[in-house]
């Protein structure tokens, strides 16, 4: 007999009307996902899925894990944001999302959510850095048949504002409209704030805080639930 879930889809890192943004699928942990994970996230498409294990008896911490189209991921930024965007939405939020890499904290403000990070938590990037924000645009996410790149190029560098995409065969995504991990470890890179501009228009801002932990975030809007039939 075919089970049904629930699935809530967020877009993580909006302009500032509300568009573009990355989409997030939402699961709430259950028996009938539990260790179908993998297989969900394959058949959803998103470039990543969450699965929110539940909140603590304090309310103050979530257990969540992330997998994309192929693998299961320890950190990923677009989905920390959405996740601690959605949980206080639904009047549960939290300061902390335990995640296999770590704890992540988080903090949201309205539509504005925040997390801190360490950038080594990111997966390994290939940097292409660009001359020019036309250069970023002009790339074919079909010439990248393996790994993770994540191409660049300032559009003002003395104000921090930069155009980039993102294209992971590896992880199943043949481009990723905002990549939270990629901005963190570019932020560590580079050691400054940063204002970035991805994919076809959602902006991600950053904010290094020393030790090696690095503030990323920005808008999250719901978008649809979604019945997925097992």
């Amino acid at each position: 007999m075919d089970e049904t879930i629930e699935v809530v889809v967020v877009r993580v890192f909006t302009d500032e009307s509300g568009r573009n943004g990355n989409e997030l699928g939402i699961v709430t942990s259950s028996a009938t996902t539990a260790k179908r994970e993998q297989e969900i996230a394959t058949a959803l498409g998103f470039s990543e899925t969450v699965f929110v294990d539940g909140v603590d008896e304090a309310g103050r911490a979530a257990s969540i894990r992330i997998f994309t189209p192929a693998k299961e991921l320890p950190f990923a930024g677009h989905p920390s944001v959405g996740t601690a965007w959605w949980l206080s939405d639904r009047r549960t939020p939290v300061d902390v999302l335990r995640e296999a890499a770590g704890d992540v904290e988080v903090s949201v403000d309205d539509d504005s959510a925040w997390i801190t990070a360490r950038a080594e938590w990111a997966p390994e990037f290939e940097w292409l850095q660009l001359e020019s924000p036309a250069e970023v645009e002009a790339l074919d996410p079909f010439s990248f048949s393996s790994g993770q790149h994540y191409a660049y190029a300032w559009i003002d560098e003395e104000a921090g504002s930069i155009r980039s995409r993102m294209f992971a065969p590896e992880m199943g995504i043949i481009e990723d409209e905002a990549t939270g991990a990629a901005a963190v470890a570019l932020t560590a890179r580079l050691g400054r704030p940063l204002g970035i501009r991805q994919g076809e228009g959602s902006d991600l801002l950053t904010e290094p805080l020393g030790d090696g932990r690095i503030r990323v975030g920005g808008t999250t809007v719901y978008d649809r639930t979604i019945e997925a039939t097992l």
